[in-house]
């Protein structure tokens, strides 16, 4: 991995393309994100940078996470993620990755947390047919059969059931940039992504590129 931020999703809005095509876009609020400590081969067996984002009280937090802060010269932040990048010895800390280290064009992956739905039937959580809504129907939205009857006379395992939808981790791979604002920290990636409006996402570059 070369490059990737953390980032806040704001809303959706579109835009149009020079050839006069719209585009549904997402805007993230990406960065600034200082480097608040590296990760080496001779203490910990790895290569890697640690990065905050968004600004935290200082009496929102405890005496050690004030002290790693301090340590490093950086400001509180709310959020601390790891990246490995293949260059981390290069990077310094109190280094600040912004969102100029994309452009538009670029192609890459989205991970954040799905919302959450709650307690879902299987129509909407796996989209099962439901029954005859006629009046002498009894199963118009109910599960149906769970299984076998003699054999193996339980639920086998992996059955879809009802339960809690949403708040998963989910990845949008191969996703791209349409417009890049460095001045602005900001970007706009083309479609949805997962999470609600201010949800925090990590934006990495595609594998799959």
């Amino acid at each position: 991995m070369k490059k990737a931020i953390i980032a806040k999703k704001i809303g959706m809005t579109q835009v149009f393309t020079e050839d006069g095509r719209l585009i549904p876009v997402t805007v993230l609020e990406a960065g600034p994100c200082p480097v608040v400590q590296k990760k080496t081969m001779e203490n910990d067996g790895y290569e890697a940078v640690q990065v905050g984002f968004i600004d935290q009280k200082e009496k929102l937090a405890n005496k050690p996470k004030k002290g790693h802060f301090e340590k490093a010269g950086v400001s509180l932040k709310k959020y601390l993620k790891e990246f490995r990048f293949e260059d981390a010895a290069s990077y310094e800390i109190g280094q600040e990755i912004k969102a100029d280290i994309f452009a538009a064009g670029d192609r890459v992956d989205v991970s954040g947390v799905s919302k959450g739905k709650g307690y879902a039937s299987t129509i909407k959580r796996y989209n099962a047919q439901r029954g005859p809504m006629g009046h002498g129907s009894k199963s118009h939205r109910v599960t149906g059969s769970m299984g076998s009857s003699a054999t193996p006379s339980s639920v086998k395992k992996g059955k879809r059931m009802p339960g809690h939808m949403g708040a998963v981790n989910v990845t949008l791979q191969n996703v791209e940039i349409v417009r890049a604002d460095a001045e602005k920290n900001l970007l706009l990636i083309k479609g949805a992504v997962p999470g609600p409006k201010g949800a925090i996402l990590v934006i990495k570059e595609s594998v799959k590129a």
